[in-house]
């Protein structure tokens, strides 16, 4: 238990050093580019990601959670999921062109059709990489992963600077993510040092694709469910709407993810090794619950209650009308944070089929969410939908953990109620106290932040939530390990 915990640890502290690195460079790729380019070139590239995602998930095919799934994956294992990872990722790269000028027909954007040909570049550069990515994940090897995902992260995103200064518009968007995608799989063989044999094992394949089948499935579901959103918008507004709602949830989202994939990026293996014992996949299943809670309850208060000034210092004034876009989505987005660790539990005990079927309702469901929102009340319809979804799915993932796992419903909605409601409480307090003060915005959002920050963590203290007690003495343990050291 020890050993687990120790690689727990080590794998958060480092997985956190690339998400935060990754979000990071995130915030200043959206900075500096919305300033280049205009709405309308993120609209037209947030039009084309359903595609992209949607390959993208069918490339890895479900295949990654199966090899970390599995104990002791074999050398064929490794070099049949590759190789087909590299067939898979030609003929979708070959659909997605010949298939271009419907989509720009769809869209009713010519632009599209080029573009699209040559965004679909990154399927087969991502496909090169999914197997060190994946070795690296089942070893806890997290600090390799951090310096793949910031170094690629970087270069890409000073190459897209340079081109969108030159004048290249959407290009520069389609060049950051090749790029991105280049360096990624450049990097991971340079470091993974994972090579494949010239071997196909048909009984691998079957083996594998009976878990990892089910788990394609459910990505596939969970992929189409949360891009239909920017499907719905495209077309049915213009591309400089689809622009403002695909920032607005960029922007949420590398929060919420970020907050999130901390934890769900180290679930996922720590639990699939710890799935022989109950106690101790239910202590490790209840952290990995709380701390995104804790953690992303104040980031997403914060965020809702600074939008304004946050969204014009980063953006500038010509993005403002995404502010409310980007305040309802970080509602949903809290519940985003709460989701994976569920997902992570219900896959690490193997029930690849039962997290298949209840992932055919839970996005069934949130697809219908969306298209009767944005039918019968617009954009927002689609906004609220989306929040409403968001948390039936976490709803959703907390049964299957009540009764799979062991861990009851009512004790998990227990174990996080502490955290939302004291961020709901300060966020409020926050909000309203500083519409009293006609201050400059700035100042006014650094001291709104300052006091949810601070008053957070001292009621934290002074109530004892067990996540702050966690990530205290976590942080305690790993000073006095570099102070010794």
């Amino acid at each position: 238990m020890d050993s687990l915990k120790q690689k727990t640890m080590k794998g958060v502290v480092w997985s956190s050093v690339q998400r935060f690195g990754s979000m990071a460079i995130t915030f200043v790729s959206n900075i500096v580019l919305a300033r280049l380019l205009s709405p309308s070139d993120f609209g037209c590239i947030g039009m084309l990601m359903i595609f992209i995602s949607l390959s993208n998930t069918f490339i890895d095919g479900g295949f990654g959670s199966a090899l970390i799934q599995k104990k002791e994956p074999t050398q064929h294992d490794y070099s049949t999921i590759f190789f087909w990872n590299i067939f898979l990722s030609i003929v979708l790269y070959g659909i997605l062109f010949v298939f271009s000028p419907l989509v720009a027909r769809f869209y009713d954007i010519p632009l599209l059709e080029s573009v699209l040909k040559v965004q679909g570049i990154v399927l087969l550069f991502n496909a090169l990489s999914i197997i060190q990515y994946n070795q690296l994940r089942k070893k806890l090897l997290f600090k390799k992963l951090a310096i793949i995902e910031i170094v690629s992260a970087s270069i890409s995103l000073v190459l897209a600077i340079l081109v969108a200064i030159a004048g290249w518009g959407i290009w520069s968007l389609v060049l950051q993510q090749i790029s991105l995608s280049v360096f990624r799989a450049l990097l991971f063989w340079i470091l993974g040092k994972w090579r494949p044999s010239l071997v196909f094992s048909r009984t691998s394949f079957k083996e594998l694709f009976h878990f990892g089948g089910f788990m394609l499935l459910s990505s596939l579901f969970s992929t189409l469910s949360n891009e239909i959103q920017g499907l719905l918008v495209g077309k049915m507004f213009s591309p400089a709407t689809m622009g403002l709602y695909s920032q607005a949830y960029r922007l949420e989202g590398s929060a919420a993810t970020a907050t999130s994939s901390i934890i769900d990026q180290v679930t996922y293996p720590v639990l699939a090794s710890a799935k022989d014992d109950k106690v101790a996949f239910v202590s490790a299943l209840k952290r990995f619950i709380q701390i995104p809670a804790y953690v992303g309850s104040l980031v997403m208060m914060v965020m809702i209650v600074v939008a304004k000034p946050l969204i014009i210092l980063l953006y500038s004034a010509k993005w403002l009308e995404f502010v409310p876009y980007f305040q309802i989505l970080c509602t949903a987005g809290l519940a985003v944070c709460l989701q994976g660790s569920a997902n992570n539990a219900i896959a690490a005990l193997g029930k690849s089929n039962v997290f298949f079927a209840w992932t055919i309702l839970k996005r069934s469901l949130t697809i219908v969410f969306c298209v009767v929102g944005i039918l019968l009340f617009g954009i927002y319809g689609l906004l609220w939908s989306s929040v409403a979804g968001a948390w039936m799915v976490y709803f959703v993932n907390a049964y299957l953990v009540h009764r799979h796992v062991g861990y009851s419903f009512i004790n998990q909605v227990l174990d996080i109620l502490p955290s939302l409601l004291l961020a709901v409480i300060i966020g409020v307090i926050a909000y309203y106290v500083g519409t009293l003060f006609d201050i400059n915005m700035y100042l006014k959002a650094f001291l709104q932040a300052s006091f949810c920050t601070i008053t957070y963590l001292f009621a934290s203290w002074l109530f004892r939530i067990d996540a702050f007690s966690y990530l205290f003495e976590m942080i305690k343990k790993r000073f006095r390990r570099t102070k010794a050291v």
